[in-house]
């Protein structure tokens, strides 16, 4: 009994909490979560959320909506249009300081909820191109990601870093298509930045011998550790892909759950403890096994930037909001 009744007094808290913010009441109570593009990791974030058995009981009534990624995600957030999603960690720093590519606009109303999983920078080529640094592209015809994608912005960023954004064949489209042009040969390289392993480049790999450029190298050459604190070094392990049969040095960002500042708190905090338990836990990797990386101990794994209220009393309840390096204050 008593147990009931601390569910119908947290179910009035979370209704007072829609009934008063009007960036939920004006969304008849919805909570738009932005994920990703159809197919991708972050829209299984948002469905599996969606669709988890105790969020719908809970009365929150969340809204899977699919986006181009991250960088659209981080627009959506702070002004309001979506509640949650799912941004690259780069992205929000970015973003926050006014140094997005070509916009800048200070994304201050996002915050963020926990950290979901590492995605890594993937460079796909033809084994027998010839080609050995993401240098070795220019000229060359190059799928860069959707337009407003993580993996666009991302690949722009590097290339330009580079310098030979401006001297590759770009074309802009999801990773699915990208490996088809690829397989037709209308491609010499793509480029993602997604989790391990990623359905396109197995799609790729069941036709063509295919080979992962080594960025890592590319990247300490020239300095993108240093000017981009957010970025660190990963190995895609050995037999990840069919036929790439040594690891393959690369570099990494992280995925983030984040929400509005004006999300209320108490919807943050029941959606983390809705989601941050064994059985929470378990059905988001029933949905995909990336997200076995998310644990209740990496659940503010290399965070940055400020995290909302309302997660910031779920992570100190769990111990393991210490670091003064993250700190909002």
């Amino acid at each position: 009994m008593k147990q009931r009744k601390i569910s119908f007094l947290l179910g009035g808290v979370l209704l007072a909490a829609i009934l008063t913010f009007p960036s939920l009441s004006n969304a008849g109570g919805r909570i738009v979560f932005g994920g990703g593009p159809a197919g991708g990791t972050f829209q299984t974030v948002a469905n599996a959320i969606q669709i988890y058995d105790p969020v719908k009981k809970s009365g929150l009534k969340v809204r899977a909506q699919s986006s181009a990624g991250s960088v659209e995600n981080l627009r959506k957030v702070n002004s309001g249009k979506s509640h949650f999603g799912v941004v690259y960690a780069g992205h929000v720093y970015l973003g926050r300081n006014g140094k997005l590519k070509n916009d800048p606009r200070k994304y201050e109303n996002v915050l963020v909820v926990s950290y979901l999983y590492g995605a890594p920078a993937q460079l796909v080529i033809h084994a027998d191109s010839g080609i050995g640094s993401a240098k070795d592209l220019v000229g060359k015809k190059v799928g860069v990601g959707n337009a407003g994608s993580g993996a666009f912005a991302n690949c722009e960023l590097f290339f330009s870093h580079l310098g030979i954004w401006d001297k590759i064949e770009r074309n802009a489209m999801g990773y699915n298509d990208a490996a088809s042009a690829f397989g037709n040969k209308q491609l010499d390289a793509f480029w993602l930045f997604t989790a391990l392993p990623s359905g396109a480049v197995i799609m790729a790999a069941q036709t063509n011998d295919i080979a992962l450029v080594d960025l890592d190298k590319d990247a300490e050459e020239s300095g993108f550790y240093e000017k981009y604190p957010y970025i660190s070094k990963i190995s895609i392990p050995t037999g990840t892909y069919k036929g790439v049969d040594t690891k393959t040095p690369s570099f990494h960002d992280s995925a983030l759950w984040v929400a509005g500042a004006d999300t209320p708190d108490e919807v943050v905090y029941k959606l983390l403890s809705l989601i941050y338990t064994k059985e929470g836990l378990a059905h988001m990797v029933g949905q995909k096994e990336t997200f076995k990386e998310m644990s209740v101990e990496t659940g503010i794994h290399g965070i940055i930037t400020p995290l909302h209220p309302g997660a910031k009393k779920f992570w100190e309840e769990k111990g393991v909001w210490h670091s003064p390096a993250t700190r909002t204050e």
